[in-house]
């Protein structure tokens, strides 16, 4: 328990921060929220808080009143994402958000560990011998190759607006790594990385495998290497907001669940 609440404790005090919208077009500030413009016209809204034991009904339904009001003035905003978190104190969020119109999507857990344990127990070397390579990929064609597996293995539309951004974080600054899986020179798996500046922490995202390779333990050589990459650059803990598909692997290699997150999602 005393790891759980020293994660969560890292959570909301390094990650909670302007790390989440670094990569924002615009960011205003209304009080505890923080109202962010993506390319494309996404709109977000996350917090460190909405006023902890002093938040009230009232208090929160004003915050969320006020972030629909800005984002749906605004003609270039499309849809826009409010993240809650398990464990805040919020009264009335969630009526407050479907009374504004927002939908609440699938939860998801907020895993946290140490780097290191990610690295234990490896099987990129059985995988190599199965013709099932990890390496890291830099160039434009591959993530666009990448993007276009993700859309198939989650079974959606392709999402072009993330694929324009993930093509300037290639020539960007910001450490964001790309990495996947190959069979046969096929990408069957991919995630990313993302260093979160200023802190010691890094997250991994947006892990996505072919269904016909799942239970191969692809998802868990991908995690290793991107692991190792990021401790070679300094970081110390990794943090991943995991579907139940990733939440057992990452349990097993000793990451822990510190809350769980659920975005609301608003559309035009």
């Amino acid at each position: 328990m005393t790891n759980v609440a020293a994660y969560l404790r890292a959570y909301d005090d390094q990650l909670r921060t302007d790390a989440e919208v670094r990569a924002a077009d615009s960011v205003e500030t209304h009080g505890p929220l923080r109202l962010a413009t993506f390319a494309g016209g996404h709109g977000f809204v996350t917090y460190r808080d909405l006023g902890e034991e002093a938040a009230t009904a009232e208090s929160v339904a004003e915050l969320v009143r006020f972030a629909h009001d800005y984002f749906a003035s605004r003609d270039d905003v499309v849809d826009v994402e409010w993240k809650t978190r398990a464990h805040d104190s919020a009264p009335g969020l969630h009526d407050a958000l479907v009374n504004s119109g927002f939908v609440p999507d699938d939860s998801e857990s907020v895993m946290i560990g140490a780097l290191e344990a990610l690295t234990e127990n490896d099987p990129a070397a059985e995988l190599a011998e199965a013709g099932i390579i990890i390496r890291r990929i830099t160039t434009e064609a591959e993530v666009r190759a990448m993007s276009a597996m993700a859309a198939i293995a989650f079974e959606e539309d392709e999402d072009t607006d993330r694929l324009d951004e993930m093509i300037e974080e290639l020539s960007g600054d910001s450490g964001v790594e790309f990495w996947v899986a190959e069979a046969d020179g096929v990408i069957v798996s991919a995630g990313r990385l993302e260093p979160v500046a200023d802190t010691d922490v890094v997250g991994i995202w947006g892990g996505a495998t072919l269904h016909e390779y799942r239970g191969r333990g692809i998802y868990r050589a991908l995690t290793a290497a991107r692991a190792r990459a990021a401790l070679a650059a300094g970081k110390r803990f990794v943090h991943s907001d995991s579907t139940e598909f990733s939440r057992p692997i990452l349990e097993r290699s000793g990451l822990v669940k510190v809350t769980e997150t659920t975005p609301y999602i608003w559309e035009r």
